[in-house]
């Protein structure tokens, strides 16, 4: 029984599976799974005869799906380029800290962190 979930979520929700693995452009094989799924939730909003829940839907579609992208979107550019974030180290950063009222100069080329 597990197994037959498991392929009939793959024939439908996954994209290297089901026929739109004949498209081979991964950015229309999204567009088109964004509008299936605006499909599906106007569908059930119909069922449904609510309005109110297709606003609901297609909001939680949006914001889930937002997420998904934009945790791919991170994923890729710290892949690809990790100079993006910068250094961890600020050029701002100070180099003195103060014990006990009294200024202690550190070490210029120690970066420091709290772990090292």
């Amino acid at each position: 029984m597990k197994k037959i979930i498991y392929d009939a979520w793959n024939v439908v929700m996954n994209h290297n599976i089901n026929p739109l693995k004949n498209i081979p452009h991964t950015h229309v094989r999204h567009l088109v799974m964004q509008a299936l799924a605006l499909m599906w939730c106007v569908a059930f909003s119909m069922y449904f005869t609510s309005l109110w829940l297709f606003g609901i839907t297609t909001i939680a579609h949006m914001i889930l799906l937002g997420a998904v992208a934009f945790t791919v979107l991170t994923f890729e550019t710290a892949k690809r380029k990790p100079s993006f974030f910068g250094n961890y180290y600020t050029p701002s950063r100070s180099r003195a800290i103060y014990v006990g009222g009294k200024r202690i100069e550190l070490d210029p080329n120690d970066k420091g962190g709290e772990h090292e």
